[in-house]
């Protein structure tokens, strides 16, 4: 997996945008996968490996506390939180928060995405960076999926696509991919997972849930077939697009559904190059393990 050609931002310039030789140089890998499939484990493996492999993690800090200035990635005690909990606030009232929870996500996945790179990586001959999770990701799956079971209603679906679509558009030589590791793994195994790591917040996260998300996951990553439904509001006459596997889902008898093209909005994710890695065996402590799936990255990142 070669560096794809990076287009020219065509928005404002982004702030601590890398110079054009980092830019060229640079490989970009989102680490994608279900709530506790082992993705920070995973990342871990990556930081270890190589010098020349950056993670951005993802924010979990910000989410449970929006008003904290200190680490975005640092996981805070219940008594270190004195700002909004917006993770906890979605799973407590997702129908009033899943809409305000996914906007923030999205920002703060693109400003992490911004960010420029540590000043070791700028100087590395062959740098990659991985991103725990992306905004791809974050559509297509956990925002598209809280818009299907109702959380979010259409018209607040259409406004987050606006915004999703205007990210992508003003800076796309950022946002770009040059690939994906999905890393794969049962839902039963990430509720094992889940209740392990006790997260506060994912307290009353039912196995139902990481269901639909694992199925999400399968049919863009990995069987490759989440087509696109376009639905028209026939009493109001408005209409979205929505992301969704074969079978039709009808949230409404007042919506028309009819099949459209694939799925995929942004045309760099249609021929995206994708490595599945079965994590469904513990790999924490298996030093075996984590070679071959170190080995497999490797192989990935150079073919």
């Amino acid at each position: 997996m070669r560096p794809s050609a990076k287009r020219p931002c065509l928005g404002p310039a982004a702030p601590d945008s890398l110079n054009s030789s980092f830019q060229k140089r640079l490989t970009k890998v989102s680490i994608e996968g279900n709530i506790a499939a082992g993705k920070s484990t995973f990342v871990r493996l990556l930081e270890k490996y190589s010098e020349e492999w950056e993670v951005i993690p993802e924010p979990i800090a910000k989410w449970c506390n929006v008003q904290s200035t200190d680490s975005e990635y640092k996981e805070l005690t219940s008594s270190q939180k004195n700002g909004g909990n917006l993770l906890g606030m979605l799973y407590d009232k997702p129908t009033r928060w899943a809409y305000t929870f996914q906007t923030f996500a999205c920002l703060s996945r693109v400003k992490a995405q911004l960010k420029a790179a540590s000043a070791k990586l700028q100087e590395a001959e062959h740098p990659v960076q991985f991103y725990e999770r992306s905004v791809f990701s974050d559509r297509y799956v956990f925002a598209s999926n809280l818009f299907e079971s109702g959380c979010i209603n259409e018209t607040e679906w259409a406004i987050y696509q606006d915004l999703h679509t205007w990210f992508l558009t003003t800076f796309e030589s950022d946002m770009q991919l040059d690939g994906i590791i999905y890393l794969r793994t049962t839902p039963e195994k990430c509720m094992e997972r889940l209740q392990i790591r006790g997260r506060e917040e994912e307290q009353g996260v039912e196995l139902e849930y990481l269901e639909s998300l694992h199925h999400k996951h399968e049919t863009w990553l990995h069987e490759r077939t989440m087509k696109r439904i376009y639905l028209e509001e026939l009493n109001l006459g408005c209409s979205s697009y929505l992301p969704i596997p074969r079978q039709t889902c009808e949230r409404s008898p007042q919506i028309c559904l009819t099949w459209c093209q694939p799925w995929v909005d942004f045309d760099n994710l249609r021929e995206m190059p994708i490595l599945v890695l079965d994590v469904n065996e513990d790999f924490k402590n298996d030093k075996i393990k984590q070679e071959d799936l170190i080995d497999k990255v490797k192989a990935f990142l150079k073919s």
